[in-house]
Protein backbone atom coordinates (compact mmCIF):
# COMPACT_ATOMS: atom_id res chain seq x y z
CA UNK A 1 0.00 0.00 0.00
CA UNK A 2 2.94 2.21 1.10
CA UNK A 3 4.24 1.84 -2.27
CA UNK A 4 0.72 2.18 -3.99
CA UNK A 5 0.58 5.73 -2.18
CA UNK A 6 3.87 6.72 -2.99
CA UNK A 7 3.78 6.20 -6.55
CA UNK A 8 0.51 8.29 -6.65
CA UNK A 9 1.83 11.11 -4.80
CA UNK A 10 4.77 11.27 -7.30
CA UNK A 11 2.16 11.92 -10.04
CA UNK A 12 -0.52 13.84 -8.17
CA UNK A 13 -0.54 15.39 -4.36
CA UNK A 14 -3.10 12.64 -2.78
CA UNK A 15 -1.71 13.03 0.45
CA UNK A 16 -0.49 16.69 0.49
CA UNK A 17 -3.81 17.48 -0.35
CA UNK A 18 -5.60 15.54 2.59
CA UNK A 19 -3.51 16.50 4.80
CA UNK A 20 -3.41 20.35 4.35
CA UNK A 21 -7.53 20.05 4.00
CA UNK A 22 -8.78 17.43 6.62
CA UNK A 23 -6.16 15.83 8.76
CA UNK A 24 -4.00 18.83 9.45
CA UNK A 25 -5.84 21.66 8.54
CA UNK A 26 -6.36 22.83 12.39
CA UNK A 27 -9.85 24.25 12.78
CA UNK A 28 -11.05 25.80 16.23
CA UNK A 29 -11.67 23.47 19.24
CA UNK A 30 -14.92 25.47 19.73
CA UNK A 31 -17.06 25.07 17.00
CA UNK A 32 -20.87 24.93 17.85
CA UNK A 33 -24.02 24.26 16.30
CA UNK A 34 -23.90 27.04 13.72
CA UNK A 35 -20.85 25.08 12.31
CA UNK A 36 -23.13 22.22 11.06
CA UNK A 37 -24.05 23.78 7.92
CA UNK A 38 -20.76 23.85 5.58
CA UNK A 39 -20.72 20.48 5.30
CA UNK A 40 -24.20 20.09 4.92
CA UNK A 41 -24.49 22.43 1.89
CA UNK A 42 -21.93 20.12 -0.03
CA UNK A 43 -24.14 16.87 1.10
CA UNK A 44 -26.89 18.59 -0.52
CA UNK A 45 -24.99 20.30 -3.49
CA UNK A 46 -24.26 16.37 -4.10
CA UNK A 47 -27.66 14.70 -3.56
CA UNK A 48 -28.96 17.53 -6.33
CA UNK A 49 -26.48 16.92 -9.00
CA UNK A 50 -26.89 12.80 -8.41
CA UNK A 51 -30.60 13.28 -8.44
CA UNK A 52 -30.28 15.83 -11.50
CA UNK A 53 -28.22 13.28 -13.62
CA UNK A 54 -30.87 10.61 -13.04
CA UNK A 55 -33.78 12.75 -13.79
CA UNK A 56 -32.17 14.43 -17.37
CA UNK A 57 -32.21 10.80 -17.99
CA UNK A 58 -36.25 10.79 -18.78
CA UNK A 59 -36.87 14.82 -19.02
CA UNK A 60 -37.80 15.96 -22.36
CA UNK A 61 -37.19 19.56 -22.72
CA UNK A 62 -39.33 20.93 -25.11
CA UNK A 63 -42.98 22.91 -24.62
CA UNK A 64 -44.67 20.10 -25.79
CA UNK A 65 -43.59 17.24 -23.69
CA UNK A 66 -41.86 18.75 -20.92
CA UNK A 67 -44.78 18.77 -18.24
CA UNK A 68 -45.74 14.81 -19.50
CA UNK A 69 -41.95 13.88 -19.13
CA UNK A 70 -42.33 14.90 -15.62
CA UNK A 71 -45.37 12.77 -15.15
CA UNK A 72 -44.14 9.89 -16.70
CA UNK A 73 -41.25 10.25 -14.22
CA UNK A 74 -43.44 10.33 -11.19
CA UNK A 75 -45.81 7.56 -12.20
CA UNK A 76 -44.27 4.93 -14.60
CA UNK A 77 -40.49 5.46 -13.97
CA UNK A 78 -39.38 3.04 -11.11
CA UNK A 79 -38.27 5.04 -8.26
CA UNK A 80 -38.76 8.01 -10.00
CA UNK A 81 -41.41 9.33 -7.58
CA UNK A 82 -38.65 9.23 -5.04
CA UNK A 83 -35.64 11.07 -7.45
CA UNK A 84 -38.06 13.72 -8.30
CA UNK A 85 -39.40 14.38 -5.08
CA UNK A 86 -35.16 14.17 -3.50
CA UNK A 87 -34.34 16.94 -6.25
CA UNK A 88 -37.63 19.03 -5.32
CA UNK A 89 -37.21 18.93 -1.77
CA UNK A 90 -33.30 18.57 -1.76
CA UNK A 91 -33.84 22.44 -3.67
CA UNK A 92 -35.97 23.89 -0.32
CA UNK A 93 -33.43 21.90 2.02
CA UNK A 94 -30.14 23.77 0.26
CA UNK A 95 -31.78 27.30 0.83
CA UNK A 96 -32.74 26.11 4.44
CA UNK A 97 -29.25 25.63 5.19
CA UNK A 98 -27.91 28.04 2.89
CA UNK A 99 -29.39 30.75 4.74
CA UNK A 100 -28.55 29.71 8.32
CA UNK A 101 -24.66 29.52 6.92
CA UNK A 102 -25.43 33.21 6.26
CA UNK A 103 -26.79 34.02 9.16
CA UNK A 104 -23.69 32.46 11.42
CA UNK A 105 -21.38 34.50 9.33
CA UNK A 106 -23.22 37.65 10.70
CA UNK A 107 -23.51 35.95 14.23
CA UNK A 108 -19.73 35.79 14.17
CA UNK A 109 -18.37 38.11 11.48
CA UNK A 110 -17.01 35.39 9.39
CA UNK A 111 -16.75 38.23 6.90
CA UNK A 112 -14.27 40.39 8.43
CA UNK A 113 -10.93 40.87 8.02
CA UNK A 114 -9.06 38.51 6.58
CA UNK A 115 -12.12 36.61 5.38
CA UNK A 116 -13.37 38.61 2.38
CA UNK A 117 -12.37 36.86 0.05
CA UNK A 118 -14.54 33.55 1.57
CA UNK A 119 -17.65 35.97 1.86
CA UNK A 120 -17.08 36.89 -1.52
CA UNK A 121 -16.88 33.66 -3.24
CA UNK A 122 -19.77 32.93 -0.59
CA UNK A 123 -21.86 35.73 -2.42
CA UNK A 124 -21.26 34.33 -5.74
CA UNK A 125 -22.32 31.13 -4.95
CA UNK A 126 -25.69 32.55 -3.25
CA UNK A 127 -26.03 34.23 -6.42
CA UNK A 128 -25.33 31.17 -8.73
CA UNK A 129 -27.40 28.96 -6.98
CA UNK A 130 -30.72 31.63 -7.10
CA UNK A 131 -30.19 30.95 -10.66
CA UNK A 132 -29.82 27.89 -11.06
CA UNK A 133 -33.04 27.26 -8.55
CA UNK A 134 -35.05 29.63 -10.98
CA UNK A 135 -34.31 28.06 -13.73
CA UNK A 136 -35.04 24.57 -12.35
CA UNK A 137 -38.12 25.94 -11.20
CA UNK A 138 -39.46 26.34 -14.73
CA UNK A 139 -38.52 23.03 -15.83
CA UNK A 140 -41.70 21.19 -14.71
CA UNK A 141 -43.83 23.35 -17.13
CA UNK A 142 -46.16 23.53 -15.02
CA UNK A 143 -48.77 26.50 -14.34
CA UNK A 144 -46.74 28.50 -12.08
CA UNK A 145 -43.58 27.60 -13.66
CA UNK A 146 -44.82 29.14 -16.65
CA UNK A 147 -46.42 32.29 -15.33
CA UNK A 148 -43.67 32.82 -12.69
CA UNK A 149 -41.23 32.80 -15.25
CA UNK A 150 -43.33 34.94 -17.72
CA UNK A 151 -43.34 37.53 -14.73
CA UNK A 152 -39.97 37.73 -13.40
CA UNK A 153 -38.09 37.49 -17.19
CA UNK A 154 -40.44 40.12 -18.19
CA UNK A 155 -38.70 42.45 -15.28
CA UNK A 156 -35.64 42.49 -17.68
CA UNK A 157 -37.68 44.16 -20.36
CA UNK A 158 -38.29 47.44 -18.34
CA UNK A 159 -34.44 48.15 -18.08
CA UNK A 160 -33.76 51.47 -20.09
CA UNK A 161 -32.67 51.43 -23.76
CA UNK A 162 -31.81 47.73 -23.91
CA UNK A 163 -34.74 46.17 -22.73
CA UNK A 164 -36.98 44.75 -24.92
CA UNK A 165 -33.55 43.55 -27.05
CA UNK A 166 -32.49 42.26 -23.64
CA UNK A 167 -35.83 40.19 -23.46
CA UNK A 168 -35.66 38.82 -26.90
CA UNK A 169 -31.98 37.64 -26.29
CA UNK A 170 -32.85 35.87 -22.61
CA UNK A 171 -35.77 34.02 -24.08
CA UNK A 172 -34.64 33.51 -27.56
CA UNK A 173 -38.53 34.78 -28.67
CA UNK A 174 -41.01 37.56 -28.41
CA UNK A 175 -42.73 35.34 -25.53
CA UNK A 176 -41.63 32.20 -23.02
CA UNK A 177 -41.58 29.12 -25.01
CA UNK A 178 -39.67 26.20 -26.67
CA UNK A 179 -36.70 28.36 -27.02
CA UNK A 180 -36.93 29.68 -23.31
CA UNK A 181 -37.46 26.12 -21.95
CA UNK A 182 -34.03 24.85 -23.80
CA UNK A 183 -32.15 27.69 -23.07
CA UNK A 184 -32.98 27.09 -19.26
CA UNK A 185 -32.71 23.34 -19.49
CA UNK A 186 -28.76 23.50 -20.75
CA UNK A 187 -27.67 26.59 -18.19
CA UNK A 188 -29.49 24.39 -15.28
CA UNK A 189 -28.10 21.23 -16.66
CA UNK A 190 -24.38 22.34 -17.32
CA UNK A 191 -23.64 25.59 -17.44
CA UNK A 192 -24.54 26.73 -13.25
CA UNK A 193 -23.61 22.99 -11.83
CA UNK A 194 -20.29 23.54 -13.46
CA UNK A 195 -20.00 27.19 -11.79
CA UNK A 196 -21.15 25.88 -8.34
CA UNK A 197 -18.70 23.32 -8.35
CA UNK A 198 -15.43 25.46 -9.17
CA UNK A 199 -16.93 28.14 -6.80
CA UNK A 200 -17.47 25.79 -4.12
CA UNK A 201 -13.97 24.45 -4.56
CA UNK A 202 -12.61 28.18 -4.62
CA UNK A 203 -14.76 28.95 -1.26
CA UNK A 204 -13.19 25.99 0.66
CA UNK A 205 -9.65 26.64 -0.58
CA UNK A 206 -9.64 30.28 0.54
CA UNK A 207 -11.16 29.13 3.72
CA UNK A 208 -8.44 26.61 4.14
CA UNK A 209 -5.72 29.30 3.15
CA UNK A 210 -6.72 31.93 6.24
CA UNK A 211 -8.65 29.20 8.65
CA UNK A 212 -12.11 28.78 9.93
CA UNK A 213 -13.08 31.61 12.03
CA UNK A 214 -15.50 30.61 15.71
CA UNK A 215 -17.66 31.43 17.68
CA UNK A 216 -15.14 33.75 20.01
CA UNK A 217 -13.44 35.76 16.90
CA UNK A 218 -10.25 34.82 17.94
CA UNK A 219 -7.50 33.83 15.58
CA UNK A 220 -6.24 30.31 16.38
CA UNK A 221 -3.20 30.83 14.12
CA UNK A 222 -1.75 33.61 16.41
CA UNK A 223 -1.34 31.42 19.69
CA UNK A 224 1.03 28.33 18.14
CA UNK A 225 3.08 25.38 20.09
CA UNK A 226 6.80 25.00 19.31
CA UNK A 227 5.78 22.78 16.76
CA UNK A 228 3.51 25.45 14.84
CA UNK A 229 0.30 23.78 15.27
CA UNK A 230 -2.77 26.01 16.68
CA UNK A 231 -2.69 25.43 20.08
CA UNK A 232 -6.40 26.23 20.25
CA UNK A 233 -6.55 24.07 16.50
CA UNK A 234 -7.66 20.17 16.40
CA UNK A 235 -7.23 18.54 13.36
CA UNK A 236 -10.49 18.66 11.38
CA UNK A 237 -10.27 15.08 10.52
CA UNK A 238 -10.92 12.85 12.70
CA UNK A 239 -13.08 15.30 15.58
CA UNK A 240 -14.85 17.10 12.93
CA UNK A 241 -15.50 14.72 10.29
CA UNK A 242 -17.30 12.71 13.48
CA UNK A 243 -19.13 15.51 14.83
CA UNK A 244 -20.41 16.32 11.23
CA UNK A 245 -21.28 12.93 10.27
CA UNK A 246 -23.83 13.34 13.32
CA UNK A 247 -25.06 16.30 11.86
CA UNK A 248 -25.53 14.53 8.60
CA UNK A 249 -27.81 12.13 10.11
CA UNK A 250 -29.76 14.34 11.97
CA UNK A 251 -30.32 16.39 9.06
CA UNK A 252 -30.99 13.54 7.33
CA UNK A 253 -34.17 12.28 10.03
CA UNK A 254 -36.12 15.60 9.47
CA UNK A 255 -34.92 15.86 5.25
CA UNK A 256 -36.84 12.10 4.88
CA UNK A 257 -39.41 12.82 7.63
CA UNK A 258 -40.66 15.98 4.92
CA UNK A 259 -39.52 13.84 2.22
CA UNK A 260 -41.84 11.04 2.75
CA UNK A 261 -44.95 12.63 4.69
CA UNK A 262 -44.95 16.21 3.07
CA UNK A 263 -43.13 16.74 -0.36
CA UNK A 264 -44.53 19.45 -1.22
CA UNK A 265 -45.17 21.05 2.19
CA UNK A 266 -48.83 22.72 1.66
CA UNK A 267 -47.59 23.76 -1.35
CA UNK A 268 -44.51 25.90 -0.15
CA UNK A 269 -41.94 22.91 -1.57
CA UNK A 270 -44.19 22.59 -4.71
CA UNK A 271 -47.13 24.92 -5.96
CA UNK A 272 -50.00 23.32 -6.00
CA UNK A 273 -50.81 25.09 -9.48
CA UNK A 274 -47.75 23.50 -10.75
CA UNK A 275 -49.53 19.79 -10.94
CA UNK A 276 -51.37 21.33 -13.49
CA UNK A 277 -49.84 21.71 -16.72
CA UNK A 278 -48.93 25.04 -18.26
CA UNK A 279 -51.51 27.14 -19.96
CA UNK A 280 -51.09 29.97 -21.69
CA UNK A 281 -54.36 31.47 -21.85
CA UNK A 282 -55.23 30.93 -18.14
CA UNK A 283 -53.42 33.17 -15.79
CA UNK A 284 -53.34 31.81 -11.97
CA UNK A 285 -55.16 34.06 -9.06
CA UNK A 286 -51.70 34.93 -7.63
CA UNK A 287 -48.38 34.35 -9.20
CA UNK A 288 -45.19 34.44 -6.91
CA UNK A 289 -41.86 32.64 -7.05
CA UNK A 290 -40.75 29.37 -4.59
CA UNK A 291 -40.07 30.81 -0.57
CA UNK A 292 -36.70 31.03 -1.23
CA UNK A 293 -36.49 33.71 -3.93
CA UNK A 294 -39.78 35.62 -2.55
CA UNK A 295 -37.54 38.43 -0.07
CA UNK A 296 -36.20 39.58 -3.02
CA UNK A 297 -39.32 39.78 -4.91
CA UNK A 298 -40.91 41.60 -2.00
CA UNK A 299 -38.70 44.07 -2.43
CA UNK A 300 -39.41 44.64 -6.35
CA UNK A 301 -43.00 44.79 -5.27
CA UNK A 302 -42.25 47.19 -2.28
CA UNK A 303 -41.55 49.87 -4.66
CA UNK A 304 -43.63 51.97 -7.21
CA UNK A 305 -43.21 52.36 -10.61
CA UNK A 306 -41.67 55.36 -11.99
CA UNK A 307 -42.95 56.80 -15.35
CA UNK A 308 -44.54 53.81 -16.24
CA UNK A 309 -42.02 51.52 -15.51
CA UNK A 310 -41.02 48.80 -13.28
CA UNK A 311 -37.03 49.28 -13.44
CA UNK A 312 -37.14 51.18 -9.97
CA UNK A 313 -38.26 48.16 -8.79
CA UNK A 314 -35.87 45.93 -10.27
CA UNK A 315 -32.88 48.01 -9.37
CA UNK A 316 -34.07 47.90 -5.92
CA UNK A 317 -34.20 43.78 -6.25
CA UNK A 318 -30.74 43.62 -7.32
CA UNK A 319 -29.40 46.11 -5.29
CA UNK A 320 -31.03 44.10 -2.15
CA UNK A 321 -28.91 41.46 -3.35
CA UNK A 322 -25.87 42.65 -4.27
CA UNK A 323 -25.39 44.81 -1.28
CA UNK A 324 -24.67 41.74 0.94
CA UNK A 325 -21.05 41.13 -0.61
CA UNK A 326 -20.18 44.85 0.69
CA UNK A 327 -20.46 43.67 3.98
CA UNK A 328 -17.01 43.41 4.97
CA UNK A 329 -16.56 47.03 4.34
CA UNK A 330 -19.52 48.70 5.93
CA UNK A 331 -19.01 46.89 9.54
CA UNK A 332 -16.74 49.07 11.14
CA UNK A 333 -16.84 47.01 15.15
CA UNK A 334 -13.46 46.16 16.35
CA UNK A 335 -14.56 42.84 17.03
CA UNK A 336 -16.54 39.76 14.85
CA UNK A 337 -18.27 37.73 17.33
CA UNK A 338 -22.09 38.77 18.32
CA UNK A 339 -20.55 37.71 21.66
CA UNK A 340 -18.67 41.13 22.49
CA UNK A 341 -20.47 43.04 19.95
CA UNK A 342 -22.12 46.45 21.31
CA UNK A 343 -26.10 46.22 21.94
CA UNK A 344 -27.13 48.46 18.84
CA UNK A 345 -25.50 45.94 16.47
CA UNK A 346 -27.44 43.28 18.06
CA UNK A 347 -30.48 45.01 18.11
CA UNK A 348 -29.85 45.97 14.11
CA UNK A 349 -29.21 42.39 13.32
CA UNK A 350 -32.72 41.26 15.05
CA UNK A 351 -34.78 43.60 13.25
CA UNK A 352 -32.99 42.90 9.84
CA UNK A 353 -33.29 38.99 10.27
CA UNK A 354 -37.08 39.54 11.14
CA UNK A 355 -37.59 42.29 8.22
CA UNK A 356 -35.79 39.79 6.07
CA UNK A 357 -38.37 36.71 7.27
CA UNK A 358 -41.36 38.88 6.77
CA UNK A 359 -40.55 40.03 3.34
CA UNK A 360 -40.39 36.53 2.30
CA UNK A 361 -43.33 35.56 4.16
CA UNK A 362 -45.38 38.82 2.10
CA UNK A 363 -43.44 36.94 -1.13
CA UNK A 364 -46.00 34.78 -1.28
CA UNK A 365 -49.15 36.65 -0.41
CA UNK A 366 -51.61 38.08 -2.57
CA UNK A 367 -50.87 42.28 -3.61
CA UNK A 368 -53.27 44.49 -0.94
CA UNK A 369 -52.31 47.74 0.56
CA UNK A 370 -51.51 46.50 3.90
CA UNK A 371 -49.20 44.09 2.63
CA UNK A 372 -47.83 46.56 0.11
CA UNK A 373 -47.24 49.26 3.30
CA UNK A 374 -45.82 46.18 5.10
CA UNK A 375 -43.36 45.21 3.01
CA UNK A 376 -42.00 49.31 2.10
CA UNK A 377 -41.55 49.05 6.03
CA UNK A 378 -39.35 45.85 5.80
CA UNK A 379 -37.54 46.84 2.51
CA UNK A 380 -36.44 50.51 4.74
CA UNK A 381 -35.58 48.16 7.48
CA UNK A 382 -33.83 45.96 5.39
CA UNK A 383 -31.73 48.82 3.49
CA UNK A 384 -30.99 50.54 6.65
CA UNK A 385 -29.49 47.68 8.37
CA UNK A 386 -26.32 47.97 5.88
CA UNK A 387 -26.92 51.74 5.07
CA UNK A 388 -26.27 52.54 8.88
CA UNK A 389 -24.03 49.94 9.29
CA UNK A 390 -20.51 52.07 9.09
CA UNK A 391 -22.54 54.17 12.11
CA UNK A 392 -24.25 51.56 14.48
CA UNK A 393 -20.87 49.40 14.18
CA UNK A 394 -18.64 52.13 15.50
CA UNK A 395 -20.75 53.01 18.96
CA UNK A 396 -21.86 51.16 21.76
CA UNK A 397 -19.54 49.14 24.28
CA UNK A 398 -18.40 46.38 23.32
CA UNK A 399 -16.90 43.62 25.33
CA UNK A 400 -12.97 42.29 25.43
CA UNK A 401 -12.44 39.67 23.93
CA UNK A 402 -10.25 37.14 25.49
CA UNK A 403 -6.80 35.81 23.76
CA UNK A 404 -7.52 32.38 23.70
CA UNK A 405 -11.17 30.53 22.60
CA UNK A 406 -13.50 29.80 25.38
CA UNK A 407 -15.49 26.65 25.42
Amino acid sequence: MNKKQNWIDQRFPLTKTWNEHLAKYYAPRNFNFWYFFGSLAILVLVLQLVTGIFLTMYFKPDAANAFTSVEYIMRDVEWGWLMRYLHSTGASAFFVIIYFHMYRGLLYGSYKAPRELIWLLGMALYIALMAEAFMGYVLPWGQMSYWGAQVIISLFGSVPVIGPDLLVWILGDYAVGDPALTRFFSLHVVALPLILVVLVFLHIVALHAVGSNNPDGVEIKKTKDKDGIPKDGIPFHPYYTVKDIMGVFVFLIIFCSVLFYAPALNGYFLEHANFVEANPLQTPDHIAPLWYLTPFYSVLRAIPPMFGSQFPGVLAMFVALLILAALPWLDRSPVKSIRYRSSPFKWALGVFVISFVVLGWLGMEPVTPRNVLLARICTFLYFAFFILMPWYTSIGKTKEVPERVTE
